[in-house]
C-alpha cells in the first residue's frame, strides 16, 4: 500500500494506537448495555452519542485551522463517512432485531479478512508472511471466545444479511480510508468523517423518533458522553493514525481483540463469566495480534 516501509518506532506506535483503538471501541458494548438499564434505545443512544461527538469536534475546530481540500477528497470524505460510522452501524441495528449478539459478534469478527482482501483488490496492498500467519490464528481464537454463546443463537438469514452488509460496509471502509489518510491527514480525516456520520445519524433519529425521545434520565447524558470520548471520538482517531503507520490489513487484524475485550470487559461490570474455552480462545487472539505486531 506504501511505497516505503515505517520506521521501527513508526510502526510500533502505529500497533500501540491499533490496540488503543480496539480497546476504546470494545467499551462501547459496555456503556450501552449499562444506558439500556435505564430504559433507553438504541437508536436515540446513538444520537445522544454523536451529538456530544459533533460538540467535541466543533470544541477542536475552534483552535485547529483548516486548508481547503480538493472536491475528490470531499466526496470521498462524506462517502467514507456515511459509509463506515453510519450504514455499518444501522445495518447491524437492524439485523440484532432478529439475531442474537453472540451471532452477531461473529459474523462481525469477519471483517479483517474482507479488509484484508479489499485492500489487496482495491488499494494494492501486499499479503505479508505474518498477516498470512495471523488471520487464521485470531479467527480461531474468536470462535472459541464466542462459539459457547451460539447455541441458544437467532440464525435469521435475514438478519445475518444485514450483518453482512455491515461487516463488508466497514470493511470496505477500512480498505478505501487510507489513501485519503495520505492526502488530507488523519486529524482531518477522522473529524470531517466523524461529522458526516453524526449529522446523518441525527437525521435518522429524527426521521424515526420525537424529539422529546431526547428527554432521558441523567445517567443516560453521562454514559452517552463517555461513548463519545472514549468509544468514538478516540479510538476512531487511532484508528486512522495506525492505518497511516501500519496499514489498513495489520490495523483490522489486530481490531479483532474488540470482540473478546467487549466480553472481558462485561466480567465484574455486567456479571458475565468466562468458560475456560473462552479464556483459551481470548489467549489465541493475543498470539494472532502479537504476530502480526511483529514488523518483519
Amino acid at each position: 500500500m506504501y511505497t516505503t516501509s515505517p520506521s521501527n518506532s513508526t510502526f510500533r506506535f502505529g500497533v500501540i494506537l491499533a490496540v488503543f483503538a480496539a480497546t476504546g471501541f470494545s467499551c462501547k458494548a459496555i456503556f450501552a448495555k449499562l444506558a439500556y438499564r435505564h430504559g433507553v434505545d438504541a437508536i436515540t443512544m446513538v444520537c445522544l452519542r454523536m451529538l456530544f461527538v459533533l460538540l467535541i469536534l466543533a470544541s477542536f475546530s475552534l483552535w485547529r485551522s483548516k486548508g481547503t481540500l480538493a472536491r475528490r477528497d470531499y466526496l470521498a470524505l462524506i462517502g467514507l463517512g456515511l459509509l463506515g460510522y453510519y450504514l455499518s452501524s444501522v445495518l447491524d441495528f437492524i439485523g440484532l432485531m432478529t439475531v442474537s449478539a453472540s451471532l452477531e459478534r461473529l459474523i462481525l469478527s469477519l471483517y479483517p479478512t474482507l479488509t484484508v482482501l479489499f485492500s489487496v483488490m482495491l488499494g494494492g496492498a501486499v499479503l505479508t508472511r505474518h498477516i498470512k500467519q495471523a488471520l487464521p490464528i485470531t479467527y480461531l481464537g474468536i470462535a472459541l471466545v464466542v462459539y459457547p454463546g451460539l447455541k441458544d443463537a437467532n440464525a435469521d438469514w435475514v438478519g445475518i444479511g444485514f450483518i453482512l452488509a455491515s461487516t463488508t460496509c466497514y470493511a470496505l471502509y477500512m480498505s478505501l480510508s487510507p489513501k485519503v489518510i495520505a492526502r488530507v491527514g488523519a486529524m482531518r480525516f477522522t473529524e470531517l468523517g466523524l461529522t458526516v456520520s453524526s449529522i446523518a445519524i441525527i437525521c435518522h433519529f429524527l426521521i424515526t423518533h420525537p424529539v422529546q425521545a431526547l428527554i432521558q434520565p441523567l445517567p443516560v447524558y453521562g454514559l452517552a458522553a463517555a461513548m463519545a470520548v472514549f468509544a468514538t471520538v478516540l479510538p476512531i482517531y487511532a484508528t486512522a493514525a495506525a492505518m497511516s503507520r501500519i496499514g489498513a490489513s495489520r490495523t483490522a487484524i489486530i481490531g479483532s481483540l474488540g470482540p473478546m475485550l467487549s466480553i472481558l470487559l462485561s466480567i465484574g461490570i455486567l456479571d458475565e463469566r468466562l468458560s475456560s474455552i473462552q479464556w483459551l480462545g481470548a489467549a489465541i487472539v493475543m498470539l494472532g495480534v502479537w504476530i502480526v505486531g511483529k514488523k518483519s
